[in-house]
This record gives structure tokens, sequence and C-alpha cells, in this order.
């Protein structure tokens, strides 16, 4: 017998020397073929214990027939098989027309969209009243007025009575506003804190806005549907219906500033392509660089996924040439979110162009959340040095912008460039002659940075030469609204044609919104129309008002296209023009940090190809971005309780685009019973008695009737809703006829069962009172019966069928996973899968076992799924059955010779999945054979009894490379740990300078701003412990083709034999093994989920990629009427001795410690 494997430096033994440049992995690898080459049929060794086939197989086929009998009995599922074999002569069998199904949900959903459109069309009313109450409004600089602001209403002062702003404002919970306290005869105003909310601007926009308070209301009373109205004004407050208290995050800051919402954005201007050219000269340092930093993050806050970026940064070094960069200026570069991993490559400089991205050199990327994120690190990362040449920058951000505009890529709309310096040495005129002039198709806006105005005149010149606009940025607390100013001038053309937009956005969750309130989780769509200035004087400067909007709840939408109708395995999908997922089941956008959820980063960039990743040709995708209604099918592998399992199905999709909408909709069909649904006839009496069993319940996520409008109909749940539409009682009521047909039916078939069960329970032995905890069973129609066998106090696991366990119960999204996994199983065969109980840290011990089967009816050779049955098994009780059943022997054979329970014999209960069901060894349950027994699932996987799959997550968090998860940090130098304490030290001092002035009553409200930037900075300055990331994970699944099986496998001074057997009507298998035999030195076999890394070359073509999209319709670029030389001027600012000692203080300290 050959001895273990050993080391040897010799030539001549290639196989077993460890070639340790390939690394551990592949050396993992060899050992494990090593192994199983040697791993043959040899005949056992003397002594070896020997494991009969004809046993295992006795044990197999008894366990699975007492297993049968228990499960059938207790499930009665062969009883619900005989009533719908009773019905059969009046049922029917429909097949599905998915294009018809498609074109008909998208039907309903522009019909829902459209009368959102009317309530924004209505909001046509909201916009007229908007404009009509300026037009007649005279700017008054000293007016007084009293406003509810939603942060101050209802509060009072140490007296007891209501502060300034904070009248008394009544709130009342309201189901259709998600349980929010709110006030639906009012209105309220929110301001960030960076807005003075006592500006005259601010008073005289609330005042005049107040005539929108009956619109609100009377849009609201005319369309009960309506969720959220308000109006975003170009000031910066924001009014919101209904009425709702607001709260400052934990900070106490509102950074929450309507200005910069994708609604707001995309309403006010056209889609457009951005170069942000960037100084960093030697005399951008200190806190002018912190600024120019903050202005770069402001900018890209206001573009949104139809736009398109890059940010050139521009200096020269003395005597540096563009072809030998130098060492010291190599830095890595860390990838957030989806854009993979670190890129190796150093940055490339030149003697005056640095690209921020150098992976982006020469292109405009679009600028989606990932994208935005990532240049905002990139550009935290800049450091200032040598002299500023900002004409080369310039040149080549008009070449990139021409040579898009010339390839038909890019927004196609807008050009814009944006030069951030602290002061141009010259005037750029031969640039601008070469590039720009006489049409200026690329406009120009200049931000000064500092308070020196040396060169404020030559940055005003670039500006109102190119159709662009000038601002200073002196402070921090200048940034938000001198940013903002250019988008009022990209809005002129827009305003002065007096042309209203309608805007669909992305999906987005408002967390900002509603801080503390569930509705910061929901997805949403909005639909918002800009507001205009109409008086005459002020035509030609095309003034933007502010933008209204509604928002739509996309799981309203969603509810247009009814589970029943697609199915066990069906669903349906939204995307945009852009091809990013609005709604999809398997979207998830939200991740746990600790025991909170949050948004993950690019939740709203999903692209629909990361979703459906089977599609790698993106030919649905495709087709759905230009909107085409048509049909394909894809071979698709769909994984099932949290990545643990998998169903191999064929899906057909249908799809088609919603009309007068950037979105298309997709409905997708599992081949085979998923494109049957089951009919039949009943009487209204007949199901009316057998609906009010109280074992029944419906599926709480559904629509069978609409409650959510009318106040009086709320307080009913969707049963007692079809009980009021079937009885009369309540004429109003609007019911999904077609689905309440299918439960009454589906109540009178089942209704038998709860008779059953009860009898069942009542007539068993004390004994048998620890078989199983609960009976039930589901049907399309979102019906569900359950019935305890037990004590409610003694169930094992009392989340089971209640909202807890989503996985178990009938969603939007979801059929339960017991539904799902049944009906891949062969028929009259039942699946069984374990449960563990839940515990806060994750899950804990297993409790239960669940075995489910689904009950099929065949009518003129169509087969659908009528429902499917099961119960809840106690695993004690499922180790008692099979230990009796491993003590039986043949006939004749007397006294067993082997049994489980001896000590040379291991058995294991797996399912298909290879997860332990039962072991001799209680820790073991639950886990994953391959993690117990690496040598045993090798050679499983190794003979064809398992296979492989390699699934991925294009949606998964990662923690960042280079991160230091331990308490010890690496060792460093003195001198760098000195000048890390000092950069703190400097960062707090600056703020507490910021926050000291504004004791200063020459600037109360930029104290108040400055303290909202910087904690705004400081919260993206703190790296989340997790990114977006793509990951692969490995599932195994059993062949059914491959029942039995057996051999022996080489461990070195031993042999370890197994013998595997299918256990009948189940998707179980029994393992006995020779537990004697030390097989250590094979690994183990995982279900380990691991990043997939991208080399830089392939990374960068990812990132570089332009994906195909549509464009919206509409581009206001240009207007020949617009005033271009309403070009903005040096801001107004005031500073307190603590702000003006600020530059001081850079001056003074390092380069190094600001940057």
């Amino acid at each position: 017998m050959p001895g273990p494997p050993r080391l040897s430096t010799s030539p001549s033994c290639p196989y077993i020397r460890m070639p340790w440049g390939l690394g551990p992995l592949l050396w993992k690898t060899a050992v494990i073929l090593s192994l199983l080459l040697s791993s043959t049929a040899l005949s056992p060794t003397s002594g070896q214990t020997k494991i009969p086939l004809e046993m295992v197989k006795l044990w197999a086929d008894t366990f699975g027939g007492d297993l049968y009998d228990t499960v059938t009995k207790y499930s009665g599922s062969l009883l619900l098989q005989k009533k719908y074999k009773d019905v059969e002569p009046s049922l029917r069998i429909q097949e599905v027309d998915g294009l018809e199904l498609v074109r008909k949900f998208s039907e309903d959903m522009e019909t829902m969209l459209h009368r959102k459109v009317e309530a924004v069309k209505v909001l046509q009313n909201l916009v007229e009243a908007t404009e009509e109450a300026d037009l007649n409004h005279e700017f008054n600089k000293s007016l007084v007025f009293d406003y509810y602001n939603s942060v101050l209403i209802n509060e009072r002062d140490a007296n007891g009575k209501y502060v300034e702003l904070g009248a008394e404002f009544v709130l009342k919970s309201n189901a259709h506003f998600s349980n929010l306290m709110v006030n639906t005869s009012l209105s309220s105003v929110q301001l960030p804190t960076n807005v003075y909310n006592k500006d005259p601007d601010i008073l005289n926009g609330v005042y005049m806005s107040e005539t929108l308070n009956p619109v609100f209301v009377e849009n609201f009373q005319r369309d009960p549907t309506l969720t959220w109205q308000y109006f975003g004004s170009s000031t910066g407050f924001f009014r919101i219906y209904p009425g709702i208290k607001w709260t400052p995050d934990e900070n106490g800051v509102i950074t929450f500033d309507c200005r910069n919402r994708g609604w707001y954005i995309q309403a006010a201007t056209s889609p457009k392509d951005i170069v942000i050219v960037l100084d960093t000269s030697g005399s951008m340092k200190g806190l002018r660089m912190t600024i120019a930093k903050h202005t770069i993050s402001t900018i890209l806050d206001t573009l949104g996924e139809n736009d398109f970026v890059n940010i050139i940064a521009t200096h020269q070094e003395k005597g540096e040439s563009s072809r030998t960069p130098r060492q010291d200026q190599q830095i890595l570069v860390l990838l957030p979110q989806q854009l993979f991993l670190v890129l190796p490559a150093p940055i490339q400089y030149n003697d005056y162009i640095h690209y921020v991205e150098p992976c982006f050199k020469g292109i405009l990327v679009q600028a989606h959340r990932d994208n935005r994120e990532h240049f905002k690190q990139l550009v935290d990362d800049l450091m200032v040095k040598g002299v500023g040449v900002v004409d080369q920058a310039l040149r080549e951000a008009f070449q990139i912008l021409k040579q898009f505009q010339e390839a038909r890529q890019g927004s196609l709309c807008n050009q814009a460039i944006m030069l951030i310096s602290d002061g141009a040495v010259e005037d750029y005129e031969a640039v601008f002659e070469e590039y720009n002039w006489p049409d200026c198709k690329v406009r120009v806006f200049t931000y000064l940075i500092g308070r020196e105005v040396t060169f404020a005149d030559r940055m005003k010149w670039i500006a109102c030469n190119n159709k662009g606009y000038y601002t200073q940025i002196s402070t921090l607390a200048d940034t938000q609204e001198n940013v903002m100013k250019y988008l009022h001038v990209l809005s002129r053309p827009m305003v002065i044609n007096h042309d209203h937009d309608i805007i669909w956005t992305e999906a987005y969750m408002d967390s900002k919104l509603f801080t503390s309130h569930a509705q910061s989780l929901m997805l949403l769509t909005t639909v918002s129309m800009p507001v205009f200035s109409k008086k005459n004087e002020t035509r030609s400067h095309g003034i933007l008002l502010g933008v209204v909007g509604s928002d739509i709840s996309l799981r309203e939408l969603m509810k247009l296209a009814p589970r029943y109708k697609l199915g066990v395995h069906g669903y349906a999908f939204l995307n945009t023009n852009n091809g990013y997922i609005l709604s999809h089941p398997d979207l998830r956008p939200l991740y746990r940090e600790g025991k909170k959820l949050k948004p993950k980063p690019n939740y709203n960039s999903v692209d629909l190809s990361e979703v459906e990743w089977e599609d790698r040709t993106e030919t649905l995708r495709t087709a759905m971005i230009n909107g085409e209604t048509g049909s394909l099918s894809m071979d698709v592998k769909v994984p099932l309780d949290k990545g643990k399992r998998v169903l191999f199905l064929t899906n057909d999709y249908f799809f088609t685009d919603i009309s007068d909408t950037p979105f298309s909709l997709g409905v997708v069909l599992s081949q085979g019973h998923g494109e049957y649904i089951l009919l039949g006839n009943t009487s209204v009496e007949e199901g009316l008695h057998d609906l009010l069993h109280p074992d029944l319940t419906l599926a709480s996520d559904w629509i069978y009737c609409i409650t959510d409008i009318d106040p009086d109909h709320q307080k009913l749940s969707q049963l007692e809703a079809m009980v009021h539409f079937l009885t009369g009682q309540d004429t109003d009521l609007e019911c999904d006829e077609e689905l309440v047909r299918e439960v009454l039916f589906d109540a009178v078939v089942t209704a038998p069962m709860e008779a059953y069960w009860t009898a069942l329970a009542l007539n068993s032995s004390e004994d048998y009172q620890h078989v199983a905890d609960t009976a039930f069973l589901g049907t399309r129609a979102g019906l569900l019966r359950s019935s305890l066998f037990v004590g409610s106090e003694k169930i094992s696991n009392k989340k089971f069928l209640t909202p807890e366990d989503k996985a178990s119960i009938f969603t939007m999204d979801h059929f339960p996973l017991w539904y799902r996994q049944a009906a891949e199983q062969p028929a009259g065969s039942f699946v069984f899968n374990l449960h563990s109980a839940e515990e806060p840290e994750g899950p804990g011990e297993p409790v239960v076992v669940t075995a489910s089967t689904a009950v099929a009816v065949t009518v003129d050779k169509k087969t659908a799924i009528a429902a499917v049955v099961g119960i809840q098994i106690r695993l004690d009780f499922l180790h008692h059955l099979f230990w009796a059943a491993t003590q039986q022997c043949s006939a004749g054979d007397g006294l067993c010779p082997q049994s489980c329970q001896d000590s040379d014999l291991d058995c294991f209960v797996i399912d298909n999945n290879g997860f332990i069901l039962i072991s001799g060894r209680p820790q073991e349950i639950g886990r994953f054979l391959g993690e117990v027994d690496g040598a045993l699932m090798t050679q499983l996987l190794s003979t064809g009894v398992f296979s492989q799959v390699t699934l991925y997550d294009y949606q998964a968090m990662c923690k960042p490379p280079n991160h230091h998860h331990s308490a010890a940090w690496p060792l460093v130098s003195p001198i760098s740990a000195l000048l890390t304490v000092t950069r703190w030290l400097v960062n707090e001092l600056l703020l507490f300078l910021l926050q000291w002035s504004t004791w200063d009553s020459w600037c109360t409200p930029s104290g108040a701003e400055a303290k909202a930037v910087f904690h705004h900075s400081h919260k993206h300055q703190k790296q989340d412990m997790l990114q977006p990331c793509h990951t692969k994970y490995t599932v195994f699944v059993h062949q059914r083709a491959v029942q039995e099986a057996n051999g022996t496998i080489e461990c070195g001074a031993c042999q370890k034999v197994f013998v595997m057997h299918q256990i009948p009507n189940s998707n179980l298998l029994l393992l006995v093994t020779d537990p004697t035999c030390d097989c250590s030195i094979f690994p183990q076999v995982l279900q380990e989920t691991t990043e997939v890394k991208y080399n830089a070359s392939l990374k960068c073509d990812r990132m570089r990629s332009q994906k195909l999209r549509q464009r919206p319709d509409s581009c206001h670029a240009f207007h020949q009427e617009e005033n271009a030389q309403d070009c903005g001027g040096a801001s107004e600012t005031s500073a307190s001795c603590p702000s003006l000692l600020l530059p001081l203080c850079a001056w003074l300290l390092p380069p190094q410690l600001l940057q």
C-alpha cells in the first residue's frame, strides 16, 4: 500500500513537489488530483470494515418507506390529490400567452403612470398656480412671514411656548403614507441646515408658494392614489404635501437639499457632458484645495445617469518630462463599488494634464452613482504641486467634447467645461478662438477659489465670453449656492421656451428625505416638471423658480403584474432607458451593516445584465433598451435559500415598452408547468363557506381588493375585503374577479384538509404528538392553510409561515421556498429542507425539517401544479425513525451484524445539495458535507454523484482591499505618525474655527452651512467597511440519474470505504462510510464565496465600456434670446475673524497636512 505523499526537493519528483510560484490554490488542486488518481476501487485491506451494498440499500428503502408513510399521513397529500382528481372533469388548464400578458401589464402600468402624469398636469394646475403667484408677487426685502417649518413644528421652548416657525401642526398616522404622521390639510416647508430660514429670498418664495396648499389638497381629493406632492424651490426650500415633521440626522444636521435630488436636476436641465478642469498648482494648497475638492464633489452631486463627465487636473513641474514619470508619483487607485478592484498601474502624469482616473483618458463616462463616488474618492487624494498650466487642459477638454459630439456619444445635448482655480494668469483667448468661437457650443463656467480678487476679471471674462457663469467661492459655506448657479444657466433655453418637459427618474430610496421613517426603505420613481417665471422683464434671463413633482411607489406599480398570473417561478421586472433595474425581484438594494439596513452605494445603477447575468450576449437587454416587443428563451440557474441551493430552469422572456415613459417591462414564465394555469368553477355560496375557516389566510402582499385608498377600506384585511365584496356589503370595493374566483375554487377543494388535520391531531397518541408541529398547504392563488399538531408554545420554529420568515410565505416577489422546491421535485416525491432556529447573530441550532410535495393535475396532456402540501417534522423524530430503520436486516439474517450506531460505521443523511440532516454527531447537523468530510465529498464529485455549479453575484458587498481589520496598525515611522496626528488636529481646528465663526453676526447662516459641510465631508471620508463588488460562489447538486454509488478512497496508509444510496420518494441520500481511516490529508470542500478579481487591463476595459442606452427625447441646449451677459460676479461674502485666520493656518503648516 502506498504511503502518504511527502514533499521532495528532488527534480525527479515533479508531481509532489509544491510549485510555490503558482501558489497554494494550485497546490491544493494537485494534491486532490494525485489522491483521486490513487483512489481507484482497490480491495480493502485485511481487517478493514466492509459495508454490504444490500444492507445499505435496505436501510435506505426502509427509512424512505417509513418516512414517506409518515409525511403522507400527516400532510394529507394523498387526500388532497384525490380531491383534485374528484373535480377533474370540471377543470380546464389554460396556457398563458406571455406576449399578451406583457402587453396587458404594460397597458395597465401605462394607465397608472398616465394618471400620475395627469396629476402632474393636474400638477399643471400646480405649475400654473405657482407661476401665477410669482407673476403677481412683488419682492419684499423686509417681508416678515411665519410658516410651518418642518423641523420646528410642534417644538416648544423652555417656557412651554411654541418656538418661532414652530406653531402647533396637527399630525395623524395615515396608512396611505406608510403609517407616517402627516397632515393632509396642509403642506410644510423644509430647509437644509445651510439655508437661513429667514433669508428674504426664502421668505418671499415661501410666501408666494402658499397658494399651492389648496391645489395640493384638491389634487389628492381628485386622485386618492397620489402619494407625496412637492415643490422644490431654486432658492433651496422644499414644500411637501402632506405636511410632515422632519427629523435631523444624528449630528443635528438637515443635509437634504431638494436641488440635489435627481428629480429636480433632471427636470431643471437637459442632459449634459461636463469636463471639470482643476488647477492643482502649488498656489492651490491648504484651504483653497479643500474648497476646490468640495466644489467638485458638489458639482458631481448635480449629475445623473443621463449626464457624462470627466475630471482633469493640471499643473507643470519644472524640469519634468512627460515621458519619464517620477517614481514618487506612482499611487494606488482604490476602486469603489462595482468598479471592481485596485489598479496596480501608476498614474500617468505629463507636463500639463493629469486625468484623475487614468483609465478614463480621452473619454467621458456616464455620471451614475458608481462613477461619481469613484471620482470623489480620487479627488480626495489629489495633491498640489508645480505651477499652473491651464491652457493645455482646456484644449484637452474641448477635444474630448468635440470627439464625443462627432461620434454621437455622450448626452448629445449640453456641453460645458468647469474651470476651478485660484486665478487665471491669462484669458486663454487663443484656445477659445480655436475651439469655441463664434458659436460657443461649449459653455465655460469658472469658479475662483479663495478671497483673492486679482484674477477675478479674467475668470469672469472667460465665463461671460463662453455663455457660462462666474462665481467666487471663498469659504466652504459658499460652495453649495455658487455651484447651483450653473444649473440656472443651463435651464435658460428651456425656461425661455416655456417647455414643461415631463421627467421620470430612475429608482431611488430617498433615505435623506425621511431619516427616521420606514418610507426611506421604499423604492420610488418620481414624475416631475419645471416651474418658470412668467415676468416679461426677466424673460431673457430664463429664471427657474423650481420643480414640482410627485412620487410613485414602484411596489404599487408592480402590483399591476399580479403574482398569480406568473406562476411559481415567474416574475415581472422594469428597467430604464439606461439599462438600469427599476424593479426586479432579485434586486437587493439594501445591505446590513451591524444591526442596520443601509442602501448600497450603487443600488440604483444595477444593470439588467448584472441581474439577468445568464444573458451573456445581452440580447434581452438590447431588445428592451430599444423598446422592442418580443420574446426569447434562456436556460438559467436560479439560486435559492440564500445561495445554498439552485434550480435549473428554462425561462421564456416576454418584453415591451411602456408608452410615454423611459421604462420597459419584462415578464418571465418558466417552461413546463409554469406556462399553464389551472381553472375551476364553484359557487359563491360554497366558496364563502369554506373561505371563512380559521385555518385559511391569503397572501397579505397581494392585491385581491383595493383597500389602501378609501379610509373606510384601509382597516380591512384582504380576506375581510373579499368577503365584503362577495356578500355585497360594500359596493364601492374593487376586486380582481379572476383572482377571487381562483381563491373560491381553491378554498372549496382544500376545505377537507382542515377536518383531516384536526382529526389527526385529536386521534394521535401522546407519542405521535412529537412527530410533526405543523401541516400546511398553498395554492397558486396565494391561499394558505395551516394546522397545528401541538400547542403553539411547543412549536419548534415559531416564525414559520409568518411575515418574520418571508421565505416561507407568499410575497410580491416570490412564492414560498417550500413551494418553489417542491414544484421541481419529481411527482409524488417530497423535498426535505432543514431549518435552524434564528438567533440574533445568525442561524442557530437546527430544530425542524420541512417536507413538501406538489399536487399536479393533468388535463388534455397539459400539466399544472394545483397546490403544494407539506409538514414540519421534528428533527428528533426524524433521527428516531432513521436509527430504527438502520437496525433492519434482510429476512433470515437474524440479528443485524452491523448498524449505523456502531462505532465502525459513519452514517449520514444528506439532501440533494449536500447538507447534513442526520449524523451520529449532533454538531455536524446542518453543515455542508464537504466541510465535515472533504475526502468523501471530493470522491462524490469526481465520480459524478454531485456536480459543482458556479453562480455569480453582481450586487455583492466586500471588504475593500488594503483595509486593516485588526486593532494593530502597521508599523510607521515616528515622523509619519506625528504628521498623521498633526493633520487630524489641523482638521479639528479648522472645524472648530468654522463653527466658532457662527458667533460672528456678519454671517449667521454660513456657520450652520459650514457645520453641515464638514459633517458631510467627514461622513464621506469615513470609509465604509463594505463596498460593492462582484463575487462568485459554488453550489453542489446531486445528479438524480445516479441513485447509488460505492468505492474506496486512498488516504495514504489506509483506504476509506463508502456506499451511497438514494432514499426513495425524497431528495435525500444515505451515505455510509468507514470512520477508522483518517483522510484528513484531503482538504475541505467548502461553499466559498470569493471576490471576482479583474486584471488591470480588463478592469479598465469594463470601466471605459459604454453600454447601449437610449437618450432622453428632449434637449434644450441654447436659445437665441437668452442673456449671455448675465454671467455672474463676485460673491458677496463676509468673514469673521476666525475664518480670516484659516488661510494663515494653512500657509504656516506643511502642505501635505492639508491635502
